[in-house]
């Protein structure tokens, strides 16, 4: 696949959450919200997945978008908050997202937040520049 440009990914990121998520298209901005602006539930997830890697041409394996492990390893979570260990383990797994606002009130139940359109989109630029 020829190189993309950052609007032409976003344009096939957009295209696949209006598709699997039945919004309109100007709801689908990079700083939309999956859950909250765009009502993503965890179902939707797997569809979104599945659209990005046959729109994209890559694999998603499973967790991948979202390290679920980390958010369930008892290293890193007490009393549903992450710490600084897992924090970092976060920020590894998911370069690709803007976590300044999640590491200040770390609560593992808000980590939908942290997945906005533009999220997905620089995860799917990492992917594509990796393949």
């Amino acid at each position: 696949m020829p190189t993309l440009t950052h609007d032409e990914v976003f344009d096939k990121v957009k295209q696949a959450l209006v598709d699997a998520l039945s919004v309109e298209e100007d709801e689908v901005t990079e700083d939309a919200k999956l859950q909250a602006d765009l009502g993503a539930e965890s179902i939707d997830i797997l569809d979104i997945v599945f659209r990005l890697e046959k729109s994209f041409g890559i694999k998603i394996p499973q967790d991948e978008l979202i390290p679920r492990e980390i958010l369930s390893n008892p290293d890193f979570v007490a009393n549903r908050r992450l710490n600084d260990k897992g924090l970092a383990a976060l920020r590894q797994a998911m370069p690709h997202a803007d976590l300044s606002d999640f590491a200040d009130d770390p609560d593992i139940d808000k980590i939908s937040e942290v997945f906005t359109v533009g999220t997905i989109v620089r995860f799917v630029e990492s992917k594509l520049k990796a393949a």
